[in-house]
C-alpha cells in the first residue's frame, strides 16, 4: 500500500466521521431535543408578555429585602471592549477557592448581611446555601430550607401574609428526581417574579 492511499484512506475516514459525528449526529440530536423538550433546549427562557425576565437555569442577584436571595455569585464580571471601542460588561463563574482568604470573607460579609436583613430570624442558623457559592457560581436554586428562613423578611417588605409567601415558594419548588435522585430545590427567579406580580 503506497503512502498516497493511506493518506487518501485517513482522509475519506476523517470525512466520514466528521460528517456523522459533526453533522448528522448533531441535527438530529438538536432536531428531536427541539421535537420533544422545546422548551428546555431552547434555554428554559421566562418569558411573559414578550418580555425575556431570564432562565430557570441561570441565578440572578437580588439584593432588596422584597426579594429572595439566591446563593452567593461567585463571578467575576469584567468589561472589554468591542469593536467600536465601547466597553461590554460580561460576567463568567469566578474561581476562588473555598479555603482562601477572599472566599472566608465574602461568607462572613453575607451572614452579617442576612442576619442584618432579617432580624426576625434571631439567632436561628442560617441555612449554608445561603452563604455559599455552588460549583458553578450560577446556581438559580436554594434548599426549602433557605426559602423558609427568608419568608417573614419578604412577608414584611411585601406586605403580604406569611401564609402567602410560603404558597409561593411551594408553587417553585421542585421535587427530587424521579422522587429520589437529589434534593428539593426552589427557584429563586420564579419565586421573585410571583412576588412582583409577573408569574
Amino acid at each position: 500500500m503506497t503512502v498516497k492511499n493511506i493518506i487518501s484512506k485517513a482522509l475519506l475516514i476523517f470525512l466520514l466521521f466528521t460528517l456523522i459525528c459533526g453533522v448528522i449526529y448533531t441535527a438530529l440530536i438538536t432536531g428531536l431535543a427541539q421535537l420533544i423538550f422545546p422548551y428546555q433546549a431552547n434555554g428554559s427562557i421566562i418569558e411573559v408578555n414578550g418580555k425575556v425576565y431570564g432562565s430557570e437555569l441561570l441565578g440572578q442577584q437580588f439584593t432588596s429585602d422584597k426579594y429572595m436571595w439566591g446563593r452567593i455569585m461567585n463571578i467575576d464580571i469584567s468589561t472589554y471592549k468591542d469593536k467600536e471601542g465601547d466597553p461590554v460588561m460580561y460576567a463568567i463563574p469566578s474561581n476562588i477557592s473555598p479555603a482562601s482568604n477572599e472566599y472566608e470573607q465574602l461568607v462572613a460579609k453575607r451572614v452579617e448581611k442576612i442576619k442584618a436583613s432579617n432580624p426576625e430570624m434571631g439567632d436561628t442558623p442560617i441555612p449554608v446555601d445561603l452563604v455559599t457559592c455552588s460549583g458553578s457560581g450560577l446556581d438559580p436554586h436554594i434548599s426549602p430550607a433557605a426559602a423558609e428562613y427568608q419568608v417573614k423578611r419578604l412577608a414584611r417588605a411585601n406586605d403580604i401574609s406569611e401564609d402567602e409567601v410560603r404558597e409561593i415558594i411551594r408553587k417553585c419548588t421542585t421535587g427530587k428526581f424521579l422522587g429520589i435522585f437529589g434534593a428539593e430545590t426552589v427557584n429563586v427567579l420564579k419565586v421573585n417574579l410571583m412576588l412582583e406580580g409577573i408569574l
